[in-house]
C-alpha cells in the first residue's frame, strides 16, 4: 500500500536520497565519474532546503511500509519555453526501483496536474533526456507534447532533453 503526503522540511534528506539512487540508477554509465560528482555535488542540503523554500514549490511524496517510494516537484519555470499563458513546471517525478509498476508514478502527476489547475495555470512544462523513452512514454500518455531541444548539463557534458508542456 502507497500514502501520499506533502513533504515537510525533515523529508529533504530521504528525498535526496532517492533523487541520487534513482538518478544514478537510470543515468549514471552515461558519464564520468567526475561529471556525475560535480553534477551531484549541486544538490546539497541548503540547496534542496533553498528549493523546498521557493514561494510555489511543491513537492509530494509517495511511501510504502519502507520508506519514500518517490516524490514529485513542481514550481516557478525555470526552463527557457516560448512566452504565453501562465505556466507550472514539473520539476522533478523519480522513482525507486521497488516503485517502478506500483501506479505511483500515476498519482504523483495527477496530483500535479490537479494542482496546476486549481493554481489556474494554462500548462505545465518539464524536460525529459531525449533517450529516456520510458519517461516520454509516461508523459505522452498524459498529452504532453515535444516543444524542441534543451541542453541540460551534467558536471561539464552537455545532454539533449526535450522540452515538453501539456495544455491544462
Amino acid at each position: 500500500m502507497i500514502d501520499y503526503r506533502h513533504a515537510t522540511p525533515a523529508d529533504l534528506p530521504a528525498i535526496d536520497a532517492l533523487f541520487r539512487e534513482s538518478f544514478v540508477a537510470t543515468f549514471g554509465h552515461l558519464y564520468s565519474a567526475e561529471n556525475l560528482a560535480a553534477f551531484l555535488g549541486k544538490f546539497t542540503p541548503e540547496a534542496w532546503t533553498h528549493e523546498y523554500a521557493k514561494p510555489g514549490n511543491l513537492f509530494r511524496l509517495a511511501e510504502d511500509g519502507d520508506g519514500l517510494v518517490g516524490y514529485c516537484a513542481i514550481g516557478q519555470v525555470t526552463l527557457p519555453i516560448e512566452p504565453g499563458p501562465p505556466a507550472i513546471e514539473l520539476h522533478q517525478l523519480y522513482l525507486a526501483e521497488r516503485g517502478k509498476g506500483s501506479g505511483a508514478a500515476q498519482s504523483l502527476m495527477t496530483w500535479a496536474l490537479e494542482t496546476a489547475r486549481t493554481q489556474d495555470f494554462a500548462r505545465i512544462v518539464l524536460s525529459v533526456f531525449v533517450d529516456n523513452h520510458r519517461a516520454k512514454r509516461f508523459y505522452e500518455r498524459y498529452g504532453f507534447v515535444d516543444r524542441g531541444p534543451y541542453t541540460f548539463m551534467v558536471g561539464d557534458h552537455a545532454d539533449e532533453d526535450r522540452l515538453m508542456s501539456l495544455t491544462l
